[in-house]
């Protein structure tokens, strides 16, 4: 099987995803709270996800998915790219130092809703590296 294809939520519970928002939220003195309308939302839509097999692009979209649901009431964005970014650096290995770092700074701008055409086509030419 594909390296790019896998549960890559799987070691992500939701407890996890709140711990991961709570802290952020507390290093900013920010609320840490869910919303009413998109916490439930975001937390279905990640458990149904989260032993999927996924595509790597596709495990970035449930996080992307996630932020604009906005489950929590600050930092929904910087919690779903931190994820991303984590189950993004198990590919570090097969890639030089830069292109790691490219690889997650791209899955951060994609989770963030803030990737270009050509920061997709950079992540498909890495992923593409990958396959071989």
């Amino acid at each position: 099987m594909s390296r790019l294809v896998k549960s890559w939520l799987a070691a992500f519970d939701w407890k996890f995803v709140t711990e991961i928002n709570r802290g952020l939220c507390q290093k900013k003195n920010a609320l840490h709270k869910p919303t009413s309308e998109g916490h439930p939302a975001a937390k279905t839509l990640w458990e149904k996800n989260q032993f999927r097999e996924l595509a790597l692009t596709d495990a970035l979209e449930v996080c992307l998915e996630c932020h604009r649901l906005a489950p929590f009431c600050f930092y929904n964005g910087n919690t779903f790219a931190a994820i991303a970014r984590d189950f993004i650096t198990e590919l570090s290995p097969g890639l030089p130092a830069d292109q790691a770092h490219i690889l997650r700074s791209i899955a951060g701008h994609i989770v963030a809703g803030t990737a270009t055409g050509i920061e997709r086509k950079q992540l498909d030419s890495l992923l593409a590296a990958l396959e071989k």
